[in-house]
């Protein structure tokens, strides 16, 4: 069977002046999830949105929440996630000291789980968790602001994480966000990514639709 890759357009490059506008087009585009990043400006030098949007969003959005906490101690708003919609709460595996006990409350509280991965972070840090995980997400530019330069290390960080997969029997899948684009979509699924995150490259495009129909064909 043909792997699907699934695309996961990033709400913070949406028009927030328009936001329903942009949320019907999602609804009505081929993407499967909608990435929410949430940022504290400590973790990362910058503050994005919290739980009000995310609730919002979720009342109006027909996809999956795909929820990326960019925070320090995200332990502290596991069921406030699950309360406001989230499908799959990633955290930071550099943000979480007990990962493991984050992991598991995360599926308590009936959401997948995701572990995020900064630029500089090995790969080979998750082997003692990989099996409990829905998804890896690595970051392709360093996280906090939208519009970066992909870090082309990702590729062959991707393929590390695709042997770590095989070897651990893990069902997690592989998420990249940061410079997704026409040029490095299809060598990031050839390398093994699952899950494209993109966010300037859709919501600034002309036709947004047709930019995620491109990214699900890659």
């Amino acid at each position: 069977m043909e792997k699907q890759t699934l695309v996961s357009p990033s709400l913070l490059a949406a028009d927030f002046s328009n936001l329903k506008a942009d949320i019907d087009m999602i609804n009505h585009s081929e993407a499967d999830w909608l990435h929410c990043d949430v940022m504290d400006g400590v973790f990362v030098p910058n503050i994005s949105f919290g739980f009000p949007v995310i609730e919002a969003v979720h009342k109006i959005c027909e996809k999956p929440l795909d929820a990326h906490f960019m925070i320090v101690k995200p332990e502290r708003y596991i069921d406030t996630a699950a309360k406001a919609g989230v499908s799959i709460m990633t955290v930071h595996q550099e943000a979480a000291l007990h990962l493991h006990r984050v992991v598991y409350q995360i599926h308590e509280a009936g959401m997948k789980a995701g572990v995020a991965l900064n630029p500089a972070t090995p790969v080979n840090s998750l082997e003692d968790i990989i099996e409990d995980l829905d998804l890896v997400l690595l970051m392709s530019v360093n996280p906090g602001f939208g519009g970066q330069k992909f870090i082309e290390n990702t590729i062959a960080k991707t393929h590390r994480l695709v042997k770590l997969i095989a070897e651990s029997h893990s069902k997690a899948l592989i998420e990249v966000d940061g410079g997704v684009n026409k040029e490095t979509a299809p060598r990031l699924v050839k390398a093994g990514v699952d899950v494209l995150v993109s966010g300037s490259y859709v919501f600034k495009a002309k036709q947004p639709e047709e930019v995620i129909k491109e990214l699900k064909g890659c």
